[in-house]
């Protein structure tokens, strides 16, 4: 051990300001892979607790936000009227990346309260109600769907929501429910299931089940990027020795 430590000593010179600078980027490096290592846990506890909300049975839908928290993400299952004079416009794409809206329309239940339903995707050409008037339902109707917690976006980099123009980014309760001019809305919102609406559209089933988990190959990232600094660093420091013949 003496003499690893008296060739350490021998071979490796170290500098100060080098070493000043690797110390802090190491342990940056280091933290943002720890990090990476906490985000996996959670994804991987988020996405299990998604799939056993979705494979409960469908419930009736709650009548309070504090009932609603708990079923976030569990099939529910409504009765109701459509108000489909009333629909809002989400601006998406599909899966295919084919520009147009999700519908999201009032179902007024019949105890007096009304639930926004996301119907689904309809391409930008199908918009106007007047060109998938069969799935226009009228009358009473069942709509079973997925539960969701209306959140609201925040940072410069997200757009505003345009209720004068009916054109929507998110689901805002509060700001639809007064463009709507309507009471008694429930303070969360369905997104139908895959079920099949009259004519084709708008098409349900557009809930994001699935969710990106690459947060283990991030870490691994951050961690190479310390050893390579940490190797570098090493080399930087290394005095060869031919280093240490007199010159000739």
């Amino acid at each position: 051990m003496s003499s690893l430590m008296a060739l350490i000593r021998e071979r490796f010179r170290f500098t100060l300001w080098p070493t000043l600078f690797m110390i802090p980027a190491l342990i940056f490096i280091l933290g943002l892979g720890v990090w990476q290592l906490e985000r996996l846990v959670w994804k991987t506890n988020l996405i299990a607790e998604r799939s056993s909300a979705l494979a409960a049975p469908a419930t009736p839908v709650p009548m309070t936000l504090d009932q609603a928290r708990p079923l976030d993400f569990h099939r529910v299952v409504a009765t109701g009227r459509f108000d489909n004079a009333h629909e809002l416009y989400i601006g998406a794409f599909d899966g295919r990346g084919v520009e147009g809206f999700q519908i999201v329309t009032p179902l007024h239940l019949e105890d007096g309260h009304i639930l926004l339903v996301n119907r689904g995707f309809v391409p930008a050409i199908r918009k106007d109600p007047a060109r998938r008037a069969e799935g226009q339902i009228e009358g009473e109707t069942s709509v079973e769907g997925i539960l969701r917690l209306a959140v609201i976006p925040t940072g410069w980099l997200v757009p505003k929501n345009q209720p004068g123009d009916n054109f929507w980014i998110y689901v805002d309760i509060p700001a639809m429910t007064e463009t709507l001019k309507l009471d008694n809305v429930l303070p969360y919102y369905v997104e139908a299931g895959p079920a099949p609406n009259p004519g084709g559209f708008p098409i349900g089933g557009q809930t994001r089940i699935a969710l990106p988990n690459d947060h283990l190959q991030y870490a691994l990232t951050w961690f190479s990027f310390a050893v390579t600094l940490i190797v570098i660093y090493l080399i930087y420091h290394y005095r060869r020795p031919e280093q240490d013949k007199p010159p000739t």
